[in-house]
């Protein structure tokens, strides 16, 4: 399965097809490939604005995106990449605050993948590459950049020395490619995603991280401190809790000099997105290359979007005038996240999900609470059927038919088990990220 692009503009998409035409090779993970066509390109990975670098199985997306908000709100020029893209292409590559134009865009990939010519790089180390590119180009005061895939090989895992990283919610997911056996790494398998997260640590460079269980914060602080990288793991140096009426962040949460923060709840719904928006807010506060007021904080938490996690679709030609959800999610961790937004409310479920993700993902922990479930295809990907959700699941075509076979019960709709599919939703109910 390859992420292909698709634009309106023949100028992009004659890129677009060179780029769908490049795979993966079988079992092929590491940077010398982004290396070396990096390297042909002037290696402008070592002449980016300090760049916050975040990890994660789940909540990298939401935290980058309260990083650009409270830079943004700080008045500050954000570059940013992100992955994958729900409907444009262009969505990959933002440019001190706005998506990349289609001209742009279109001789920016004619020029790297003439470059990478005889290299056979992947999708996604042309896009890395395209997007440092760009991000050397046009001025800015700091870089968000989301890993694509793990971490320690991920093609963002160039960038030297960032002012910051990152590690969000951990989980499992993307196994046949990060609990591959190599000798040296953990055998558990929450220790071995842990430690490709955490490959992401540089010498001298704070990482700031949730916190997890024994096993994976042994294995974090382990990489630290071999690395030479500052830990700073939530409960010990920083923490954000919700409480009846605001958030509390709290840096230095063990030893002298706390300092506490009442902040407004974060704008992006679910509980989870306290930590998130946390994380985001302990790697500005204990990174020194960008300053950031605490007005910019408290501004970013009320305007950070984050399409297709959590989303709620606006009246439109899909959703009608139904309480319609969308999110992309599609492993335990997003299952468990989903469940406490949605609590024991009874809900419809739209489900569709790529074949080897696991089809008890989402519906295990929301469990009772599913009024029905249907099944729809993932447009362009071999997916699950619907007798893998359960003997109450039923089929149907699309997302337009699942909608229209749901009662007029006044119970709110959730669209989720993967972001392709998501990518297709907002398409059709005309909400496309900008």
């Amino acid at each position: 399965m390859r992420d292909l692009g698709r634009s309106d503009n023949p100028l992009v998409q004659r890129q677009l097809n060179r780029l769908s035409r490049l795979s993966l090779p079988q079992g092929r993970l590491g940077l010398e490939t982004v290396t070396r066509l990096l390297a042909r390109l002037g290696d402008p990975q070592d002449r980016l604005p300090p760049v916050f670098h975040v990890a994660g199985t789940n909540g990298k997306g939401s935290t980058c995106a309260f990083l650009r908000a409270m830079l943004e709100a700080d008045g500050k020029r954000v570059h940013a990449t992100i992955s994958p893209h729900l409907v444009r292409y262009n969505e990959r590559i933002r440019l001190a605050g706005e998506l990349i134009g289609d001209d742009h865009l279109a001789s920016l990939l004619e020029e790297v993948l003439d470059a990478a010519a005889g290299l056979t790089p992947s999708f996604f180390e042309v896009t890395i590459a395209a997007a440092f590119l760009a991000f050397t180009r046009e001025p800015a005061d700091a870089c968000v950049v989301e890993v694509g895939l793990g971490g320690r090989l991920d093609a963002t895992n160039v960038i030297g020395r960032p002012a910051v990283c990152g590690i969000a919610a951990l989980g499992l997911d993307h196994e046949r490619f990060l609990l591959t056996p190599e000798a040296g790494t953990p055998t558990d398998p929450m220790a071995r995603i842990a430690f490709e997260k955490a490959g992401i640590a540089k010498p001298g460079v704070p990482l700031v991280t949730l916190s997890y269980g024994e096993a994976e914060m042994d294995t974090i602080s382990a990489v630290a401190a071999r690395v030479g990288a500052r830990w700073l793991p939530q409960g010990h140096d920083w923490d954000m809790i919700g409480l009846p009426d605001f958030c509390a962040y709290r840096d230095g949460t063990h030893g002298g000099g706390v300092d506490v923060l009442h902040l407004p709840f974060p704008r992006l719904p679910g509980p989870h997105q306290i930590d998130n928006a946390g994380l985001a807010m302990a790697m500005l506060r204990h990174q020194d290359a960008v300053e950031i007021s605490v007005d910019a904080l408290d501004t970013g938490l009320l305007t950070a979007t984050w399409p297709a996690r959590l989303q709620r679709l606006r009246p439109g030609p899909l959703a009608g005038d139904r309480q319609v959800w969308l999110d992309g999610g599609h492993n335990l961790s997003a299952g468990k996240a989903l469940a406490a937004h949605f609590g024991n409310r009874p809900l419809h479920l739209v489900i569709g999900m790529i074949e080897g993700k696991d089809p008890a993902a989402l519906t295990g922990p929301l469990g009772d609470a599913l009024a029905s479930i249907v099944a729809v295809p993932v447009p362009g990907h071999p997916s699950h059927p619907a007798h893998a959700f359960g003997p109450n699941a039923r089929p149907t075509r699309d997302v337009a038919s699942a909608l229209a076979m749901l009662p007029a019960d006044g119970l709110p709709v959730l669209i989720a088990g993967s972001l392709y599919l998501a990518g297709e939703v907002l398409r059709l109910n005309d909400e496309v990220p900008g």
